[in-house]
């Protein structure tokens, strides 16, 4: 048979269009004893600009449209445009278990897979920009199961929708290496989270028990940053919010930033950066508060500019909690390495995904869970340094405390204290008959020491006073400083006289004894009024009142420096001047107090 030339063009043409028109891909043999096949280099890959190809279109030329991308290639799409990947699989004839194609990236925008049945083509789709409800298989990330005959070949067509530049990872796997893999995730998720839950409980319940508001600080942002993680992650979407759909895949982003600016604003309060760095502390308070208008950028705005303010956003955000806990470390701050150690690995690993998904540098790809792992570092350790500033912080309000409850030279009670032991030891007296007995002792001659000897050597006579008065007093004994030279006791379970008188003598007499090597040799000169409950029962300020007139009637030279409150004092005895007693040592100098020549 002779061929025209008319019949071999016509042949020719043929065989071009049945070329053009056979898909070109590589088949991917399935087999059940390799139950995870990396399908991102055996895809081969078209963009389309438009992003208006249909399934059929992209099928008729899959022959010149599709390429074999390069290992690890960065795909950048347009607003409008959409990656096509092209797959042809075929399962072995006696292969039994069936199989999913996945792409375990939970910030995915939207992905669409085409396969053929009787009919046609059937499309399904999920992205984080569609409601997990509306998925064909709910999860974190996209999941398709795929309808492969046992022996026959289906071509797979995957149309991908993304904003930022990345790569897609494309797994094909059998069912039960997917569920076995996917509990493997959310085992790790779980403990994650479940660490992340107990911390918050342990934060509140610690604040609340020490009134302390740091603690609930520490637990409002990790809650927001276990909210950012679970957003990210997909967790959020598939268990918190699975049919909102609204705003698409704007809450994750925005609960980023909110998230960053929470991190700014507690670790400018754990710092403490007001005073030491005024202008650094001001800039933190505006990036904190500037986190919720960054975050509503995305109900304005289109998705790629929202991008860009959020991946600046975040960066600066970031990098300003790592500046200003370097600055502090270097200033001698205790808890800023702690800090800094914190946030070192989590603003590194917050930076490089943003940026690399942003497209703003060209960097390989960046693990999902980098960020997690970097969150498992930062939470625990900005744990203990808000325990170290809480320490100091309690520290300092247990030194004012103590400042407001006790004499800061001496350390005995202050008045007021004393007021109160007082009155209670008289409702004792009242309700139980428990007798106690109140001294008020002055050192009548601290004035001279100070005008002679100066304000230094007046305190120290105020303090051997008070180690003096300890030596003859019990533990349980109280004591405090009433006035400039004026010391109040209360001996609990004193009933007679002879027990204080006792003591007071003791004290005056340790008054007057030299202190062996003391340079200037002064001694210590005590009067003591005392009063008995059972002799004079009186109300705490009528006690003080009687004590102080006593003390106000002694003479500075009296020989009767112990002088008792009586039942009932006549008006002579009360009134009864110290000049009664001719030989009194009036004008004489008092020992250790002459002049220096």
């Amino acid at each position: 048979m002779r061929w025209s030339p008319a019949r071999s063009a016509a042949v020719l043409l043929g065989l071009v269009l049945c070329c053009l028109s056979a898909p070109a891909a590589a088949e991917t043999l399935l087999r059940d004893a390799v139950p995870s096949v990396e399908a991102s280099a055996q895809a081969r890959a078209w963009v389309d600009a438009r992003g208006d190809a249909t399934v059929a279109q992209v099928h008729r030329g899959a022959g010149t449209l599709f390429q074999s991308p390069p290992p690890g290639a960065v795909h950048r799409l347009s607003t409008e445009g959409a990656l096509w990947l092209h797959l042809r699989l075929r399962r072995g004839p006696a292969e039994r278990q069936d199989w999913v194609l996945r792409l375990p990236m939970s910030v995915l925008d939207k992905v669409t897979v085409h396969q053929q049945d009787g009919s046609g083509w059937r499309a399904e789709s999920a992205g984080d920009t569609l409601a997990v409800d509306r998925w064909p298989v709910r999860g974190r990330y996209p999941v398709f199961r795929l309808d492969l005959p046992p022996g026959e070949a289906r071509d797979v067509y995957v149309r991908i929708q993304h904003s930022t530049p990345t790569q897609f990872p494309i797994e094909l796997v059998t069912g039960t290496h997917h569920t076995e893999s996917v509990q493997l995730d959310y085992l790790g998720l779980g403990a994650a989270l479940g660490a992340l839950l107990l911390l918050i409980a342990s934060c509140l319940a610690t604040g609340w028990v020490y009134r302390d508001r740091a603690f609930a600080w520490y637990a409002a942002y990790a809650a927001l940053t276990s909210l950012a993680m679970s957003a990210y992650t997909g967790i959020a979407s598939q268990f918190l919010w699975p049919g909102f759909g609204l705003l698409q895949d704007a809450p994750t982003n925005m609960l980023a930033c909110i998230a960053v600016g929470a991190a700014v604003l507690f670790v400018r309060k754990t710092l403490g950066l007001r005073r030491r760095l005024p202008t650094l502390d001001r800039l933190c308070l505006v990036l904190g508060a500037a986190a919720p208008a960054a975050a509503l950028l995305a109900l304005v705005v289109g998705k790629t500019a929202f991008y860009a303010a959020m991946g600046a956003y975040v960066c600066v955000a970031s990098c300003t909690t790592l500046l200003m806990s370097a600055m502090a470390w270097r200033r001698g701050d205790t808890v800023a390495p702690w800090v800094f150690a914190a946030q070192f690995p989590l603003v590194a690993a917050v930076v490089l995904t943003v940026t690399r998904n942003l497209g703003w540098v060209d960097l390989p790809f960046v693990p999902q869970y980098l960020v997690i792992l970097a969150l498992g570092i930062e939470v625990p350790l900005l744990l203990v340094a808000l325990f170290m500033r809480s320490r100091d912080r309690h520290s300092a309000e247990v030194r004012e405390q103590a400042l407001s409850t006790h004499d800061a030279l001496t350390g005995l009670l202050a008045p007021h204290l004393f007021q109160d032991r007082l009155s209670q030891v008289v409702t004792r007296f009242r309700r139980d008959q428990q007798n106690a007995a109140v001294m008020f002792i002055d050192l009548v001659n601290h004035a001279r020491i100070r005008e002679i000897y100066g304000s230094a050597v007046a305190e120290q006579s105020l303090l051997r006073s008070v180690i003096k008065l300890r030596r003859l007093l019990r533990d349980v004994d109280t004591v405090a400083r009433v006035g400039e030279a004026r010391f109040a006791v209360v001996l609990e379970g004193a009933i007679a006289r002879s027990s204080v008188t006792d003591r007071a003598t003791r004290l005056i007499a340790a008054g007057l004894m030299p202190l062996p090597g003391l340079k200037p040799d002064v001694t210590l000169h005590f009067h003591v009024a005392a009063l008995l409950l059972s002799d004079r029962p009186m109300e705490a300020d009528g006690i003080q009142a009687a004590l102080s007139d006593q003390l106000a009637r002694m003479s500075r030279r009296t020989r009767r420096p112990i002088r008792f409150i009586e039942k009932e004092l006549p008006p002579a005895a009360a009134d009864e001047p110290d000049s009664q007693f001719p030989n009194d040592d009036e004008g004489v100098p008092e020992r250790g107090l002459a002049p220096a020549p």
